[in-house]
């Protein structure tokens, strides 16, 4: 069974988000992470990209497949994790912690109701 981080929001898309004040810290579920396998490669967005929600920002690569992953919320990014460049396998590992993947400055707050509650994301994971 997957672990499902209490406390944050989540994308249908299996993106997670963790508020900070206005900042929109976001990674990839660890059901994700789990469905893709062992992660070789992972595309982050240029800092200071415009993104609306549900763009893609960027690409997750595992042994045996690649997915794309959404912007949760619209928004700036401002920072992204460059340590993945090397060690792109802490997304496996630590899927809410260090394997975060990028920072939103997110310009309208109501998109964070358009999100999954942990709740939520269990549920329709288990389905």
């Amino acid at each position: 069974m997957s672990q499902i981080e209490k406390g944050l929001k989540y994308a249908s898309t299996h993106e997670w988000v963790r508020v900070e004040g206005n900042i929109a810290v976001v990674g990839i579920s660890d059901h994700a992470q789990s469905e893709l396998g062992e992660l070789v490669y992972v595309e982050l967005p240029e800092v200071g990209t415009e993104v609306m929600a549900g763009d893609e920002t960027g690409v997750v690569e595992s042994v045996k497949a690649a997915s794309d992953v959404y912007a949760p919320v619209t928004g700036s990014i401002i920072e992204v994790n460059d340590v993945l460049e090397n060690t792109p396998d802490l997304v496996n590992s630590e899927p809410y912690g260090e394997g975060w993947l990028y920072k939103i400055r997110f310009s309208d707050e109501g998109e964070l109701d358009d999100l999954l509650s942990s709740e939520q994301y269990e549920d329709r994971i288990a389905e």
